[in-house]
């Protein structure tokens, strides 16, 4: 069978950069959205003509220009969007809107990915402000797309180890501690730490196939399903030092929270907030309308967390 045409939207970014590899990678004749508000961004121009070497193609398209987008998307069979939604990067998950637009116009595409994966949006109605926003503009996309009747396939692939992992899910660096470690609460909650590199793997493999079609694909490989408790260890062991723990009660953590006048600072602290004291990574069954990525392809082999640190040692 044909591989399937990607599109990736977004290709340069920290996510995107990384489907563009694993499309490549998994012999998807690969597609990269060019858009011209790259303006004078020589990094992101470099890395596209990078990928053009690689055997990408460079499509032009502007969402301030719908035809652009239309006529882009039917070069096409798949979609697979990684505009940002972090705060402190940029943010403009709405933009994908008026991709979904495009898509519903072209009447072409075979599946379209939005930019997700992290937390579950549909289970996180009651997430604490300002962070749920997030959340609540994942909802107005997935609205869209299921409104248009879009074939479409959601990943949640939960903690980013380059944001939660190397850093042993510390907040406001992405390195690990040399002398004291702040566990949240007892460090005790399950976590589910992903290589983005696999993130990438994992999402270009449910492109073509059946089973992830209008389901949420969850990221779940057992070995990287871990404790901040049990990732401090780990890193404990691998550097034979141990670190002081101190232990930062809920009531602490959300007085914290709400003190802050940083906005930013309250979005990733509200997600830290669901993901270290709630649990809302792991509380949860995968229903009938989910999959699970690691248990459809078993072929892939998922990089642990004691590989991963390894690296900043």
């Amino acid at each position: 069978m044909a591989k399937s045409r990607v599109l990736v939207v977004g290709g340069t970014g920290y996510m995107g950069k990384r489907l563009v590899k694993a499309s490549l990678a998994e012999g998807h004749p690969t597609y990269i959205l060019r858009r011209p508000e790259i303006g004078l961004d020589i990094d992101k121009l470099q890395l596209m003509l990078e990928f053009k070497r690689q055997g990408a193609e460079l499509v032009d398209g502007s969402f301030s220009d719908h035809r652009s987008l239309v006529e882009a998307v039917k070069r096409v069979d798949v979609v697979v969007s990684a505009m940002s939604g972090v705060h402190f990067r940029s943010h403009n998950l709405l933009q994908q809107l008026k991709l979904v637009d495009a898509i519903k116009e072209a009447g072409n595409i075979k599946r379209f990915l939005p930019s997700e994966f992290g937390l579950d949006p549909a289970r996180m109605e009651h997430a604490l402000e300002p962070g749920r926003v997030t959340f609540d503009e994942k909802m107005i996309v997935r609205k869209a797309i299921e409104e248009a009747n879009i074939p479409h396939t959601y990943v949640s692939a939960n903690c980013f180890a380059g944001y939660f992992a190397g850093n042993l899910s510390q907040m406001e660096t992405l390195l690990p501690p040399k002398h004291k470690v702040s566990l949240y609460r007892d460090g005790n909650v399950k976590a589910i730490y992903m290589d983005e590199d696999d993130i990438a793997t994992y999402t270009i493999k449910s492109i073509d196939d059946p089973r992830t079609l209008h389901k949420t694909l969850y990221l779940r490989p057992p070995e990287n399903i871990l404790t901040q408790r049990e990732l401090v260890e780990i890193w404990e062991k691998l550097t034979g030092e141990t670190l002081e723990k101190i232990n930062v009660s809920e009531e602490d953590f959300l007085a914290q929270l709400k003190g802050s006048d940083n906005f930013v600072m309250q979005v990733g602290m509200g997600h830290f907030y669901h993901i270290f004291y709630e649990g809302s990574l792991t509380n949860f069954e995968i229903s009938e309308n989910g999959e699970e990525a690691s248990q459809l392809y078993p072929q892939v082999r998922y990089t642990r967390m004691r590989e991963y640190l390894k690296r900043y040692l």
